[in-house]
């Protein structure tokens, strides 16, 4: 069985909903990233930074996982799938992937303030309204937080997603990032020169590196669509 990973960002979400972000509207222009994205922002502003990502978790009640979600579920039933995700979204999940790595976390979840990162003290929450409030604690006794990662901090799960470039795979897709943010844009760079690589985005997107890519430019759902009927089709 052939493999494929993929590396998806925030135009893998936005047919369903929800706000980039980067670009025109997006988060950062109503919310500076330096009050609610960083550790220093956190220890200023707690109850903002808490608000910020209950009200992002309560939007996931309102959303569905679009057609491009639901394509890249369903390759699971002929190929070895990976997914590798900077959207914090759980919509990869909903739609049917069952192998998801989430590099920058996971809003469905919650974790210590003190050691975010060790996964005794990491929460599930049962439902998009459920919220973190100041006083709200973690087993380690330490206010809990948001399951995000947040700029200036380690990006963990990075050692899992270049494993799975590692493993040996066959195709590498990627829709809706603009490869502006890293470590996880450095990510093409362990993808073995031989291999195809599909990049699905409605924007123009700098590939850096001299390597071939093959540019869908389509939303998700549209490039999916595009990307099964003409290129994988073939591969088979």
């Amino acid at each position: 069985m052939k493999r494929i990973v993929l590396l998806t960002g925030a135009g893998m979400s936005v047919e369903s909903g929800l706000s980039t972000f980067r670009g025109g509207n997006g988060l950062w222009d109503e919310y500076p990233v330096e009050l609610v994205a960083t550790p220093e922002g956190y220890e200023s502003n707690p109850a903002l930074v808490l608000e910020f990502y209950n009200k992002r978790r309560r939007e996931l009640a309102n959303v569905k996982p679009n057609r491009g979600h639901e394509l890249v579920a369903a390759l699971e039933k002929e190929y070895d799938v990976t997914v590798i995700t900077q959207n914090v979204d759980d919509l990869h999940e909903r739609a049917g992937s069952t192998n998801v790595i989430h590099l920058h976390g996971e809003l469905m979840k919650a974790c210590s303030s003190k050691e975010p990162q060790n996964l005794l003290y990491v929460r599930s929450f049962s439902a998009p309204t459920d919220e973190i409030a100041i006083g709200d604690k973690a087993a380690d006794g330490s206010q809990l937080r948001p399951y995000i990662v947040w700029f200036g901090e380690a990006v963990p799960m990075m050692s899992d997603a270049i494993s799975a470039l590692r493993k040996g795979i066959d195709i590498f897709i990627i829709i809706g990032t603009s490869l502006n943010v890293y470590p996880a844009a450095g990510l093409l760079n362990y993808v073995p020169v031989d291999v195809p690589v599909y990049l699905i985005d409605p924007n123009e997107v700098h590939v850096n590196g001299v390597r071939n890519v093959t540019v869908i430019r389509k939303g998700a759902s549209e490039g999916m669509r595009l990307l099964l009927d003409n290129y994988l089709s073939k591969m088979k």
